[in-house]
């Protein structure tokens, strides 16, 4: 069974809702689990047990929330232990050209950092660095989401099974 974490952090719920339809699509694949974690939730062994990260941010001057920033800050000292763990990003924004794609950017240069094999959302969505939004996830970009999840599960089942 591979786990995958899906952590976020949220204050006006938007990233929170995308954060669960990324779930939806982790719960399909078989041989799968996730947690769902917010920044004030989530633990170093959260971290360590799982075989995947799907992490997630608003936008706040077009990079991850100091929230989220701050875990993998703190969290460095066991970045050798994250390696070739499969990583994904998520973000939200108030505004249509709000800096996304900068704040999925950010999230993902972390990952790398840690070692972590990196993808974006498979082509059947978008094909680009991950799932986002502006405002509350609409159903396409819901359905998006679990496309992530999904393909994040499915490598961490590859590459960990």
């Amino acid at each position: 069974m591979v786990q995958i974490l899906i952590l976020y952090y949220s204050r006006s719920g938007n990233t929170k809702e995308l954060a669960k339809a990324i779930a939806e699509g982790v719960k399909q694949v078989e041989g799968a689990q996730y947690i769902l974690r917010s920044t004030e939730e989530v633990t170093k062994d959260d971290f360590l047990n799982s075989h995947g990260i799907i992490a997630g941010s608003p936008v706040y001057f077009g990079t991850m929330a100091a929230e989220l920033k701050h875990l993998f800050d703190d969290y460095v000292i066991i970045r050798r232990k994250m390696e070739n763990k499969v990583g994904a990003a998520f973000a939200t924004s108030s505004d249509p050209s709000g800096g996304k794609e900068t704040t999925l950017l950010s999230i993902l240069q972390a990952m790398l950092i840690y070692g972590m094999v990196i993808v974006g959302d498979p082509m059947e969505a978008t094909g680009h660095y991950g799932v986002s939004c502006t405002g509350a996830p609409d159903e396409k970009t819901k359905k998006n989401a679990a496309l992530l999840g999904k393909r994040v599960a499915e490598l961490a089942k590859k590459l960990w099974d």
